[in-house]
């Protein structure tokens, strides 16, 4: 797929910051929506990054919308053409989803913004130095109840829970960190950290039964 784009092979909606949900047909912003192109073999891939070239169909990010777009054979529509989708679709994009937040974690442990372990995280926060506080989401409840208390005090409520990340389990912090039995992290403030802030949100509102859909 090393070809560039013409002006034919546009987006649809790519004209300004909106996109055109090919399912429910409303425009929303790019990160609420994922992109999909259409590889040389014929098979519909999702891109995650935004930066395949070809032209794009959008879809709302929450697996239930992914799931509808299959069922009712969006993408060949959309694309004016026979596709071949990988097995599973909503599954694998659940999974390309945390493997970028596993990536931005490992990332920002590589740049010395992270640190785990319940004690030295505690510690932190009564420093306020902690911007995202990390929690393995099958990590025992009155550790995590714990920090959680003292985060809000520092950050107050919806910035503390805006700032909280729950998506990965024990062993995924296991091995983005390259430690085992990782319940609890922060990373500080930086670059980094931001990107693991976006990337869990995006696997939160992928999860969310709760994200508008389209599929009314």
């Amino acid at each position: 797929m090393g070809a560039k784009a013409t002006a034919g092979d546009r987006d649809e909606g790519a004209d300004g910051p909106l996109r055109l949900c090919a399912l429910s047909r409303v425009q929303k912003l790019p990160d609420e929506l994922i992109r999909f192109v259409l590889g040389p073999d014929g098979i519909v891939a999702p891109d995650l990054a935004r930066r395949l070239p070809g032209r794009g169909v959008w879809v709302d990010a929450t697996r239930k919308s992914v799931a509808a777009a299959v069922q009712r054979q969006v993408f060949a529509r959309s694309l004016k053409q026979a596709v071949s989708l990988p097995d599973d679709l909503p599954a694998l994009i659940e999974r390309l989803m945390v493997k970028r937040l596993s990536e931005a974690i490992s990332i920002a442990n590589k740049a010395g913004l992270l640190t785990a372990g319940f004690g030295k995280v505690d510690e932190l926060i009564v420093h306020g130095q902690v911007a995202v506080l990390i929690h393995a989401a099958d990590g025992a409840k009155d550790g995590s109840a714990k920090l959680d208390r003292k985060f809000k005090a520092l950050l107050g409520p919806e910035r503390a829970a805006a700032g909280t990340i729950v998506e990965l389990t024990g062993p995924e912090l296991d091995l983005a960190i390259g430690r085992s039995n990782v319940v609890h992290a922060a990373a500080s403030e930086g670059g980094a950290s931001q990107r693991i802030l976006h990337e869990a949100m995006r696997v939160r509102r992928y999860r969310s039964s709760s994200a508008a859909s389209g599929t009314t």
